[in-house]
């Protein structure tokens, strides 16, 4: 909507009255809602006349009594209004001055003409010079009025603070530069960037959320719910983050009708994706700083389109990001670290580096003086569990009742049988079991159907072949949060590493001593108690080496205090219906006012959006939108500190096929290793696993292009990695448990591909809904009739030798492949090589599946080996082998 120019009334000497009309883009209810105030030069506050125009506008008129700069103040509900507080400029009118006046030099709308009026007369011999700087480029035209004055407009396209400098015989004319503050026009259809999370503002009268339901429909035609909220100032509106280029319809509906305006528009351009490169940062932060103190730098974004910024530091403590909106583009970034030496600081905005990122930061000064305490123990090897022995594996799980735990093993030929939990003291189970096979078993162990931390274990039924740190496991309460003055205790398993030495750190603000216990079956456990609050680490390494996850970084919080009062009510633990909102309310139960946070994970381990609306007094509800099938975890703090009973675990979805990460197994040559530039590859077999999220993060030196497509046995899961180095690989299903074997680390070769950023560590992710697969859908094409995959797993053949990596010219090459764990079935060997086959392939089986390969060549180049168990590759194959 256009703005009115100030009023050119008024004698020489006297200040002239302003008059502003301001776009206000919400529904007024009543005057008692809407304030305006005037701040003067002099710091004294006027109350300005205003008037509600009943069509999105608001009338302002104000008598100046100073010259000087003002700024005008509007707030709705006590927040202010899109493009409040406005600075204005206020002159004497005197004869022969040069002065201008207008809205245009204090406020607009995007996309619309801002104008304002220069009066010159009797101001004698001189040129007259306009420009305007800001966000975007902004078209002037100034047109002589004839009469001593002329009238200047420009078209700004882009939100933001824009500078209008006028100058007259080379000299700025008092006020200038002139501060405009430029807003987005909220009843046009609404710009968005792809790619970015967005908040929109929608004009609805309605204030009971409860009662709307609200989708999205993109540009295809793709239409998912969205969840309405409730804006910082007051208007309701919605957060999502668009893909598609092109007009979005919103709906929201009131029992089942569309509500007034609906389907709302909201237009996504491709010309506005942010670019990085056009962001400019600047601090001190940025270079040095010193313990204890706060380090500042600036990120600024106004030319640089829409994005989502991204900030992270990594160093030796840890250090909060705080990031202030300072609503005009930019931000004031600030963090405090309390241990000395180099810190990494990343900034990223739409997803990439923004110039000189990522920033090295030197810390100097004292360290918060932290204590470490440690012990080291000597762990034998587990005594061999033999076919038709009892099995057992220990476990302590704190706060929990036999009646609520469950245990099934399930066998190398894919059999699973529940196994009997025998409730020992303290908190403490025998999983027992008899296995009827040799190999490496799989048991699963839940609480209230979920699986406590560590499960899926390990089990090897026969001798362990393969050890070190890499299979130890770990979990418990110890490694994830803490209180002061109360045990903190965790299980380190070690029965798969074999013979070793066990080294346990806690590092933290105050010494916390370790207490160890041996249970003599491969398992140990282990408590500490914290006596100061602050950030933890546990360290665990087996024969000097970290096991997975470790450090494991713990906070202790405080005594709860207020948040022991504080409960959830209404929290349905199952049967959450997908793409529907979900709600829970939360008590406060007479404790004392703080901050109450509320967190919702997914089966993926995505954060979900999460809304809190405060209903009355000591009542709050949290409403969320689950989308996944699995369980949830909900986490509620009061204060930063989690409220009694958090996290909570909650079903969405069907539960007719759950899904199990005890039946899910990885395979292929991308676990162990690959090269820059080239395709890594390897297989999860969800068979028999049931339905659930199947998630896979891929961490290392460089961000990796990474696919997953369905494939018989499960999902085909590709990786290109772009930089050399260590990779881990994370492979998760149906909720935060890994699978048997994860993370896996895969070591990368070959030169830094063009692109890839030094010195910096990155992630990768991929989410999958998978559907239940059975053994009878798994289709065996090409295989030898009557093979069944449940009698063998490639995935367990081992095979060493120089033979698998070099060849020589005539002489007799050979490597070793251990099928002792893989089943029964039969083992393939073919040699291809550059022109001709291999002269001569024999293999030798040398008792208990293992066996012999000898082959012999005739030609010089690079052959292919292809080894397979029944008709699946084994790890590694088709291996390259360069025959000199």
């Amino acid at each position: 909507m256009m703005m009115a120019d100030e009023m050119e009334s008024g004698a020489p000497g006297r200040m002239r009255p302003v008059e502003f009309v301001v776009p206000i883009f919400i529904e007024v209810l009543s005057s008692g809602n809407l304030t305006a105030e005037v701040k003067q030069p002099s710091g004294r506050i006027a109350q300005p006349k205003f008037i509600d125009n009943r069509d999105g506008s608001l009338t302002i008129k104000y008598t100046p009594t100073e010259a000087g700069l003002h700024e005008l103040g509007i707030k709705y509900n006590g927040e202010h209004i899109p493009g409040s507080p406005i600075q204005f400029h206020v002159d004497e009118i005197r004869p022969g001055q040069v002065s201008a006046f207008g809205s245009g030099l204090s406020h607009g709308v995007a996309g619309q003409q801002s104008n304002f009026t220069i009066v010159t007369k009797d101001a004698g011999a001189g040129g007259l010079a306009l420009a305007v700087e800001g966000p975007s480029k902004a078209e002037i035209t100034c047109r002589d009025n004839k009469d001593g004055t002329c009238s200047v407009s420009y078209l700004p396209t882009t939100p933001g603070e824009y500078n209008i400098i006028v100058k007259f015989a080379d000299r700025h004319i008092p006020g200038s530069p002139f501060k405009a503050k430029i807003v987005g026009d909220q009843r046009k259809p609404q710009q968005v960037a792809v790619g970015a999370a967005n908040e929109v503002s929608l004009k609805i009268a309605e204030q009971d959320l409860s009662l709307l339901q609200a989708s999205i429909r993109s540009p295809t035609g793709h239409e998912e719910p969205c969840l309405l909220k409730r804006l910082s100032n007051g208007h309701i509106g919605i957060s999502f983050t668009p893909r598609e280029v092109g007009e979005h319809l919103v709906s929201v509906k009131k029992n089942g009708r569309h509500v007034a305006n609906s389907p709302f528009k909201i237009l996504v351009g491709q010309q506005e994706i942010g670019d990085a490169r056009k962001v400019k940062v600047k601090g001190s932060g940025l270079r040095e700083s010193a313990t204890f103190d706060v380090a500042e730098f600036t990120v600024d974004t106004r030319e640089a389109g829409y994005g989502g910024l991204g900030l992270s530091i990594e160093g030796p403590s840890k250090a909060d990001i705080n990031c202030r909106d300072n609503e005009d583009g930019t931000c004031t970034v600030t963090y405090r670290p309390t241990e000395p030496g180099n810190y990494i600081i990343n900034i990223k905005f739409a997803d990439q580096h923004v110039p000189g990122s990522p920033f090295t930061v030197k810390v100097s000064g004292e360290g918060a003086g932290k204590h470490t305490e440690k012990i080291t123990r000597k762990r034998q090897a587990a005594s061999v569990a033999t076919v038709g022995s009892t099995c057992d594996l220990n476990l302590k799980i704190p706060e929990t009742s036999p009646f609520d735990l469950s245990a099934q093993v399930t066998s190398p030929s894919g059999r699973t049988e529940d196994a009997e939990i025998v409730e020992l003291e303290n908190c403490t189970y025998s999983v027992r079991f008899i296995p009827a096979e040799m190999g490496i078993h799989t048991v699963s162990v839940r609480y209230k159907g979920a699986h406590v931390p560590g499960s899926p274990f390990q089990f090897t039924v026969g001798p362990i072949t393969e050890g070190g740190a890499g299979k130890v496991q770990a979990g418990g309460p110890g490694l994830e949060r803490g209180e002061v003055g109360q045990l903190s205790e965790f299980t380190i398993w070690t029965r798969e590493a074999g013979a070793g030495g066990l080294a346990i750190a806690v590092e933290g603000p105050a010494k916390a001593e370790i207490n160890f216990e041996d249970r003599k079956d491969g398992s140990c456990g282990v408590s500490y108690m914290p006596t100061d609050p602050g950030e933890y680490q546990v360290s665990i390494k087996f024969n000097d080496d970290h096991i997975p996850g470790s450090p494991f970084s713990v906070d202790v919080i405080p005594p709860m205090g207020d948040a022991r009062q504080v409960s959830v009510s209404s929290l349905q633990e199952t049967g959450l219906k997908l793409n529907q909102p979900a709600s829970f309310a939360v008590q406060l139960n007479g404790a004392r006012p703080g901050d109450l946070q509320a967190q919702v994970i997914a089966p993926s381990g995505a954060q979900e959006e999460c809304i809190i609306t405060d209903v009355e007094e000591g009542q709050y509800v949290v409403r969320f939108m689950p989308r996944e099938n699995g369980v949830y975890t909900v986490h509620v703090t009061y204060n930063g500190v989690p409220i009694p009973g958090s996290p909570f675990r909650i079903r969405a979805g069907t539960t007719l096929v759950e899904g199990d990460a005890g039946m899910v197994h990885a395979y292929g040559a991308g676990l162990e290793g690959g090269r820059t530039g080239e395709r890594c590859e390897f297989i999860v077999n969800t068979i028999n696993a049931g339905a659930g999220a199947l998630a896979i993060t891929v961490d290392g030196p460089s961000k990796v292009q990474l696919d997953c497509v369905e494939c018989d046995e499960g999902y085909k899961v590709t990786y290109i990695p772009r930089a050399p180095g260590d990779y881990n690989i994370s492979v998760k299903y149906a909720g935060q448990n890994p699978i048997v074997g994860s993370p896996f680390r895969a070591r990368i070769t070959g030169p830094k591909m063009a692109g890839a950023v030094s010195g910096v560590h990155e992630s990768c992710s991929v989410v999958v809904e998978t559907v239940s697969k059975s053994s009878a859908q798994a289709s065996y094409a090409g295989g030898v009739q009557g093979m069944s995959r449940l009698l063998s797993d490639a995935s367990k053949v081992k095979s060493q030798g120089m033979g698998l990596k070099k060849g020589f010219l005539g002489q007799k090459n050979s490597f070793n492949v251990d099928c002792g764990n893989a089943g029964t079935n039969m083992l393939m060997v073919g040699v291809h090589g550059p022109r001709t086959p291999c002269e001569e392939v024999n293999v030798k089986h040398m008792g208990g599946q293992k066996y012999n390969v000898v082959y012999t060549v005739r030609e010089k180049g690079d052959y292919e080996l292809i080894v397979k168990w029944g008709d699946q590759h084994i790890p590694g194959s088709p291996f390259k082998v360069t025959v000199t």
